[in-house]
């Protein structure tokens, strides 16, 4: 088993060294830095000076706290070590925008506390993240918060605006989302993550940079302290927050995650994506198609995919090429997804040598036969057990053109 990470890196940098950064981003009643060119002293003590001032100036009553503001506490903070956040760049399509969907830029949101979310709607990592955003989003916008959702696509198919909506209407999404096909605002803010947001101030400055899952309380108590900050510049003298509200992940729910625990890493299946090669004894070959077979005497070896059948080797997916293929994996975690794309194209799952998955593991997209239908290009849920554990996995493949891009974990 490997470590489980709970963020997609474009780059493949190392896994061990990101968890460190993920840990240095989180720390804190909230955290003002995270370029590496900010002054992180100087951040460090312009943040002990807020952090003691709202304290001093909170008070709970029930469900409502309330932060006494004085303007002075907060006109003196040197942002000299903070970077002006980027414009949204080279966007080519807008969901929940003003007038019809009409383009927007930051400048729309001037004198409001701006969460930037980078995502893409088949990451389960961005998927488990959907049921806070929405939460600080219905507590927060009407005291001056504001989400925009990037869309940047990892897969081809991810740029499709239809896609995307069906997704944002799935996911219950009300915030603005745009569609960063070509990956302006991705590079305008050197971002290479997958889900990964950004905090920024009244003025315009990114006062948190989170990358990944987690860290939930910690980002939402910087949300009211830069709205606590918006309010004291604005001249208001008390700001007050409902803490009433806060997402209820169920166990058996797809966006459910244990972060303590470790679970096979995200495996890709098309020859440019992949990290790992395939198990058979005939690997990747790219753009071309290849007759797996599995020998009866294979020692499976986890956290690998075994093929059988006719597949073509893509740039990011494998396509079944005859009328039936089999793929097979072990793996541990609690949860198993495919991102997939077909239409029509069906597959039967079988765990752990039953004939016929368990009924009380089965997945969301599965029918209590433990076969689903491709409809769309999206992730599928196969399987959702009651606990962390090893498993093995089968998948019968009925239908030319089931294309197969990745296995994600939970």
């Amino acid at each position: 088993m490997t470590k489980q990470t709970f963020f997609k890196n474009k780059d493949n940098i190392s896994a061990a060294i990101m968890a460190i950064a993920v840990v240095t981003l989180i720390v804190g009643f909230a955290i003002y830095f995270n370029n590496p060119s900010f002054n992180k002293s100087s951040s460090i003590i312009q943040q002990q000076k807020i952090d003691k001032a709202i304290s001093a100036a909170t008070s709970k009553n029930g469900n409502i706290i309330t932060i006494n503001l004085d303007k002075n506490k907060f006109t003196n903070i040197d942002k000299s070590q903070f970077q002006k956040a980027p414009d949204l760049t080279q966007i080519s399509g807008y969901l929940n925008t003003p007038n019809n969907n009409q383009p927007i830029h930051l400048a729309n949101y001037k004198g409001k506390v701006v969460l930037i979310d980078f995502w893409t709607y088949s990451c389960i990592n961005c998927i488990r993240t959907i049921p806070y955003l929405n939460d600080w989003y219905s507590k927060y916008a009407d005291k001056g918060f504001v989400i925009i959702g990037v869309h940047s696509p990892e897969f081809e198919f991810e740029k499709n605006y239809d896609n995307v909506k069906t997704a944002v209407q799935k996911f219950g999404i009300m915030y603005p989302v745009v569609l960063d096909n070509n990956l302006g605002t991705w590079n305008a803010y050197g971002n290479q993550y997958w889900p990964r947001h950004y905090l920024i101030d009244a003025q315009g400055y990114i006062r948190e940079d989170h990358i990944g899952e987690g860290g939930y309380a910690e980002t939402e108590k910087t949300i009211q302290s830069l709205l606590a900050e918006r309010a004291a510049l604005d001249g208001l003298k008390q700001i007050s927050f409902s803490t009433k509200t806060a997402p209820t992940i169920n166990s058996k729910s797809l966006q459910y995650i244990d972060l303590s625990k470790q679970t096979t890493p995200e495996l890709y299946l098309g020859y440019s994506y992949a990290r790992s090669p395939l198990g058979n004894s005939q690997n990747f070959e790219p753009e071309q198609t290849v007759t797996y077979t599995i020998p009866s005497n294979t020692n499976l070896q986890p956290n690998i995919v075994y093929l059988d059948g006719q597949w073509k080797n893509n740039r990011d997916n494998i396509e079944l090429q005859g009328n039936s293929g089999s793929i097979i994996l072990t793996y541990y975690a609690k949860a198993v997804n495919i991102v997939a794309s077909g239409k029509g194209q069906t597959g039967t799952v079988t765990e752990d040598g039953n004939s016929k998955i368990p009924i009380k593991s089965i997945g969301t997209d599965l029918n209590n036969d433990g076969k689903f239908i491709l409809n769309g290009q999206r992730l599928y849920n196969l399987a959702l057990h009651d606990s962390y554990g090893v498993h093995s996995i089968i998948i019968n493949v009925k239908g030319k053109g089931f294309q197969l891009y990745t296995f994600t974990f939970g």
